[in-house]
């Protein structure tokens, strides 16, 4: 299992800045007293998140037994029930801890950073339901969550958290696509991600949750505002691409597109600015007035770096509405390709595992 560094509080030094999506703040640079105090008393909290209570000793015995098992070489010092629900704390010696569920399938690596928000909403939140795994929270949980958040300042409306196969434990996303998990009350949160353990070993992210939260994503999307070029075969794969007209992999991966479409693969894109120009550039292409005109203009962009501007008349963005309800698919870097059942491609697109993914040949 890979050990991830995590800085303390760098997660709350995150969100309590705005952030864009093509740089994130350094926390170190910052001179705004007023946020860097906040981000070293959460520094301090989090310091101070040590788990508390006692764990029976048979439980302690077999998680020791299970991560010794799965690869875990370094000193346990102690476990103790954890400030995210369902889960406990295994402390490790110069490590940072972990956090595993009693049944050993689901682990988290990374330091509990306290929220420094007032807890405004203090009853305990319904647990989840291995049916609402991926599924986006209910209203009236995402505005408890929020309303806990309020030190928070890019947190709102429009963040995206999805229940994860821990009861009690949310992932959330940035609007930049920048993940994490929180305890559902939002006391706690880290930048963590779910591993899981299948037959006694580590057997990376839980892409069962990953490939179910990104098909809640997909189906959220406006249509009207994907511009798509459909098969021109018999169509055998869908795939959603988001996508920014200034990002050079993006380019070329558009050249490939009637190749692709004559395999039989419709393509549906997604507006996914991430360099500073891109918004307003992309802005234009979506104010075309049908989605032939708009897909021409996104051609001449992709294929000769041609922009063509949005007209006097467009007042709309057409681009931002889709752009952020992509936020939970934590896009890294563009061009991000996902299957319609959810499951994101992870290698390069010019490999012949590319059409293996997509079932084609």
């Amino acid at each position: 299992m890979k050990l991830p560094v995590l800085k303390s509080a760098s997660l709350i030094g995150v969100m309590l800045l705005a952030t864009t999506a093509c740089a994130q703040p350094n926390t170190a640079d910052m001179t705004n007293k007023t946020v860097s105090q906040k981000v070293n008393h959460s520094a301090q909290a989090g310091q101070n998140t040590k788990a508390i209570g006692t764990v029976s000793k048979s439980v302690d015995s077999r998680l020791r037994q299970l991560l010794t098992q799965a690869g875990i070489k370094t000193q346990i010092t102690s476990i103790a029930p954890s400030k995210l629900p369902n889960m406990y704390q295994v402390n490790l010696a110069e490590q940072l801890p972990l956090h595993i569920t009693e049944d050993g399938k689901y682990v988290i690596q990374g330091e509990l950073q306290k929220n420094p928000s007032k807890r405004v909403v203090t009853k305990t939140p319904a647990r989840s339901t291995s049916a609402q795994i991926g599924k986006p929270v209910s209203a009236s949980i995402k505005s408890d969550i929020l309303a806990n958040m309020g030190a928070l300042k890019n947190m709102s409306n429009k963040t995206p958290f999805f229940y994860t196969a821990v009861p009690g434990v949310i992932w959330g996303a940035t609007l930049e696509g920048v993940p994490f998990l929180l305890s559902d009350d939002a006391q706690y949160i880290t930048d963590g991600e779910i591993s899981v353990i299948e037959n006694g070993q580590f057997t990376g992210l839980d892409n069962r949750f990953e490939k179910l939260k990104n098909q809640s994503v997909l189906t959220t999307l406006d249509t009207k505002q994907l511009i798509t070029y459909p098969a021109t075969s018999a169509e055998k794969a869908v795939i959603y691409v988001a996508t920014d007209v200034n990002c050079p992999y993006c380019r070329r991966l558009h050249k490939q597109m009637p190749m692709l479409n004559a395999k039989g693969v419709t393509i549906k894109t997604i507006g996914y600015p991430i360099y500073e120009a891109s918004p307003e550039q992309m802005r234009g292409i979506w104010c075309q007035g049908n989605e032939e005109s708009r897909r021409k203009a996104l051609d001449q962009a992709m294929l000769h770096g041609k922009m063509t501007p949005a007209p006097a008349s467009c007042k709309t963005d057409d681009v931002a509405g889709n752009r952020e309800k992509a936020a939970g698919l934590a896009v890294m870097a563009t061009p991000a390709i996902y299957r319609e059942d959810g499951v994101l491609f992870q290698a390069s697109f010019e490999s012949p595992e590319f059409l293996e993914f997509l079932g084609v040949k």
